[in-house]
């Protein structure tokens, strides 16, 4: 991708610093220090098991159900979830995680009546057609964050970000490695992800829950603008 220019730098920063009054500082400028930082207090040094439990009483609040299994039990867990939302067609990305529901979980679900899509780039617009008709977008989350309960997608030419707004209802599964306290930390793991150099999605999505909106006279509305129910089902020993 070529780069940007940038125009007028100069005369804008020398422009802001008027207004400030005074001259613009080209050197100097240092990091503040703050004394207290509550970003980084909040949960500090819970475990992994901790985590799960506020996580837990989250999901209370953003109308998502909470289930806890290991990956032995994990398909039986997931099917579970897809009788309970009835669902018979889903969409899943193309994930090498899914390898944990068993080596046969694609004609599994054939067999037990849900058909299946699986995210191909190469089928463009049919991905997203099979997202607006299916009845559950089903996912591994990237990221987790307990406080909010929200789970973070990196979309990719394998994760379209379609699967996890146009279904009817979504299920994301969530290895308990991925869970962080909160906002703070997962930016921490995608800052250092960057300075790694590894490869980053152009879109992260950070999805909390069902589709909500309180916008008229706040009533709370599920499912105005994505899926009705969600289910987040957390792996022990993934």
């Amino acid at each position: 991708m070529k780069a940007g220019t940038i125009r007028n730098r100069d005369s804008f920063l020398e422009n802001v610093a008027a207004k400030l009054g005074r001259s613009r500082r080209s050197s100097g400028v240092a990091k503040p220090d703050w004394q207290t930082n509550p970003q980084w207090d909040v949960y500090r040094n819970t475990s992994q098991k901790e985590l799960a439990g506020v996580l837990k009483k989250q999901c209370l609040l953003i109308h998502t159900q909470y289930i806890e299994t290991d990956k032995e039990g994990l398909f039986e867990k997931v099917q579970h979830v897809i009788n309970d939302y009835g669902a018979k067609s889903a969409v899943i990305p193309k994930d090498p995680r899914f390898e944990a529901l068993g080596e046969n979980y694609m004609a599994l679900w054939k067999e037990k009546g849900t058909s299946v899509h699986e995210w191909n780039h190469e089928l463009a617009e049919e991905n997203i057609t099979a997202c607006e008709r299916a009845d559950i977008g089903i996912a591994f989350s990237d990221l987790t964050l307990a406080e909010s309960g929200t789970v973070v997608q990196f979309s990719s030419r394998d994760k379209g970000r379609s699967i996890h707004l146009l279904p009817k209802t979504y299920l994301c599964i969530v290895p308990l490695s991925t869970l962080v306290p909160r906002l703070t930390q997962a930016a921490e793991c995608i800052r250092s992800m960057l300075k790694k150099g590894e490869h980053l999605a152009s879109c992260a999505d950070f999805i909390t829950g069902p589709s909500n909106s309180a916008d008229i006279e706040l009533n709370l509305i599920v499912g105005v603008h994505g899926p009705i129910k969600a289910s987040y089902i957390v792996v022990k020993d993934m």
